[in-house]
């Protein structure tokens, strides 16, 4: 039998800074996560962008391009058509200098003295008042440079199935590599016309619908995309080789028996496309699953769809990612970005979270909802262990972190990953109501899809939707770092009344505290057990609960809803919660240890005692915490003792 209590018993406040070292490793979620590279290869304060790129907005892309799976060269020529935000007389794009500019024309007329400033083409033009219409055409031809992940374009080969293959990943900045274009989040084109020209042997995926395939003769062919959604600069992409199309449909129940095309672009061999039928059959059931939870795909009018490359993961290329295999767990993730990262974009790199996590997380979701309870715990529990590896950084990626050069830490999967999805699943436990919680995610999709969002955003929306005041939350978890450490002791009085000491150390100094609601698994004697809900207030908290039953053991967070390491739990003799009492933490510790005491009305004299009892600290303390500096001390085991007029307590400690 099974209860589930909800309670809170504060009888102590205490504050502590805590520390603690793991080893860190790297678990692979899809392509941005794949590896982390610390050099910084650029000075953070290189401002690698022209201010004027920055005096119009984009209103749609045209892409007339030559492309080969053999090869990244392209050729050919590029419209960006925008609006003027002020007067200007002077027009700006990215592009960088291995393609070879042959022409420029703005509104029409040959640009003649253009000029490059490191990957900026400026341009002097005759003055376009505010508002007024700009198109620049550019024509050019060049091969990407290569070296490293974020290249622009990458072309591969297929031992398995014998097909070479072209693809582009643009993700952050690397869009500039291949075509001319404004990176900048917050100014997403309306549309986008995608064309690609390649060998009639091949097929070009890419956005939107395929509106014609055009036979050029010559062994030439053009295949003609066009989406009319908003869409970021770095989610435009092609993927070409000798593909066959499979097609399937789903049919959420919000399109009122209409079909949704998910086309996926496979290599043309029976045998792989029968080798990844199955897999993909997943896509409309993961695809119903998710309409359901955050509203209709965003993009139904147009399709759903893959391409297959050699990718080392997948990349979320709105209406069609670029897929480097068909796991259950690729494409829950690149499905997942449809809403979060390509309908509702991250609006600064800062806040990747937008786009990771929540992809992250719709992965647990679709666990949760296809694959069923136990999946998707193991799926969380191995997020959650992953992103205690190690207490550096926070999921918000500061501004001073977001340069080329440093892409792995926006795409880094311990945090940006697999706390960023942890916290999303804590957030979840924090509301205590799953119609409220995904609520807030339709909320969220309404107010600000087709656009970009910060975490603040999301912030806001929860509590409106939620009416809880997540701001405590947002500052140890978003933008604090590490995690809690608890170490617990409880016991029974005559009673039966069971009370439980929560003390909780963090991993990190930057944050000293998480409040958060913790779960713990009561198992008595008989056989019989009972769910309860505390909530942790402060570092030292102890709770007192009445059963009439004697307990055997404790489990806290059976669930794996929230975040945290636990160092001890054990049961302790019968002890008086009025007297004076004390627990230490962090433990194991390095510099200092703090002394966390039950009540302010005790004076103790606290001695540190090695094991061959030798005194090594003698300080005298009052108030309801103390700290002993334990710098000077050798590695070892050491006993605390402490004397006050209600008695001697002792607790051991290692220094590392």
């Amino acid at each position: 039998m099974k209860h589930i209590i909800t309670v809170v018993i504060v009888f102590i406040t205490i504050s502590l800074n805590g520390q603690w070292s793991h080893t860190y490793s790297n678990d692979i979620k899809c392509a941005h996560a794949k590896t982390e590279n610390n050099n910084l290869l650029f000075n953070p304060e290189y401002n690698w962008q022209s201010k004027f790129l920055f005096d119009y907005d984009v209103t749609s892309y045209v892409l007339d391009l030559h492309v080969s799976d053999t090869s990244t060269f392209v050729s050919g020529n590029v419209s960006i058509n925008a609006v003027a935000l002020i007067d200007i007389d002077t027009f700006a794009f990215e592009l960088v200098p291995e393609q070879q500019i042959s022409n420029i024309l703005v509104n029409g007329d040959l640009v003649t003295n253009f000029y490059r400033e490191n990957d900026n083409v400026i341009m002097p033009i005759p003055l376009i008042e505010a508002g007024g219409a700009i198109v620049a055409k550019i024509y050019y031809e060049g091969k990407p440079p290569g070296g490293g992940f974020f290249t622009g374009v990458t072309t591969d080969y297929s031992t398995a199935w014998d097909k070479h293959v072209t693809w582009t990943l643009s993700e952050p900045f690397s869009a500039k590599q291949w075509f001319p274009v404004k990176q900048d989040l917050q100014d997403k084109a309306d549309s986008a016309i995608l064309n690609f020209t390649t060998s009639s042997t091949n097929m070009v995926g890419s956005e939107g619908l395929l509106k014609k395939v055009v036979d050029l003769g010559n062994g030439r062919t053009r295949y003609e995309w066009k989406t009319h959604y908003p869409i970021d600069y770095y989610l435009i992409s092609f993927a070409v080789a000798d593909y066959a199309d499979y097609s399937i449909y789903a049919h959420p129940q919000q399109m009122n028996g209409d079909s949704l095309l998910i086309q996926s672009f496979l290599y043309n061999n029976p045998d792989n496309i029968d080798a990844k039928k199955e897999s993909i059959s997943k896509t409309s059931d993961i695809m119903d699953v998710f309409c359901d939870l955050f509203n209709l795909y965003p993009f139904f009018n147009e399709k759903y769809g893959h391409c297959e490359t050699q990718l080392g993961g997948g990349m979320e290329h709105q209406t069609m990612s670029t897929m480097g295999n068909f796991s259950f767990h690729l494409i829950a993730h690149e499905l997942g970005h449809m809403w979060f990262g390509d309908h509702v974009t991250c609006a600064t790199w800062s806040d990747i979270w937008i786009n990771e996590g929540f992809a992250t997380y719709s992965d647990y979701l679709a666990h949760e909802f296809i694959l069923g309870n136990e999946s998707a715990k193991a799926f969380i529990t191995k997020a959650q262990d992953h992103a205690m590896n190690d207490n550096a950084g926070s999921v918000y990626v500061p501004e001073s972190e977001i340069y080329p050069g440093n892409e792995w830490r926006i795409f880094n999967g311990r945090l940006s990953y697999d706390k960023g999805a942890s916290i999303i699943h804590m957030l979840r436990h924090e509301i205590q109501n799953d119609q409220i919680f995904f609520d807030i995610l339709k909320a969220f999709m309404n107010e600000y899809g087709g656009g970009t969002a910060t975490g603040e955003d999301f912030k806001t929306v929860a509590e409106e939707i939620s009416g809880i005041d997540l701001y405590a939350f947002f500052n140890q978890w978003y933008y604090g770092q590490g995690f809690p450490i608890y170490s617990y002791k409880y016991w029974q009085n005559e009673e039966k009344a069971l009370f439980i000491s929560s003390t909780q150390t963090t991993s990190s100094s930057h944050t000293s505290l998480f409040e958060m609601l913790m779960d713990y698994r009561i198992n008595f004697s008989d056989g019989t057990d009972t769910l309860v809900r505390l909530k942790q207030t402060d570092n030292l908290n102890i709770y007192s609960l009445n059963f009439a039953k004697d307990v055997s053991n404790i489990i806290v967070d059976p669930d794996a809803w929230t975040l945290e390491q636990v160092s001890e739990i054990s049961s302790v003799q019968e002890t008086d919660p009025n007297k004076t009492f004390f627990t230490i933490g962090p433990n194991p510790t390095t510099d200092e240890i703090n002394v966390y005491f039950s009540n302010n009305n005790h004076k103790t004299k606290l001695e540190v005692y090695s094991v061959k009892g030798n005194v090594l600290i003698k300080e005298k303390a009052s108030g309801r915490n103390k700290t002993l500096n334990t710098s000077n001390l050798k590695p070892g085991i050491y006993t605390i003792v402490g004397r006050s007029e209600t008695g001697i307590f002792k607790r051991a400690f290692v220094k590392i």
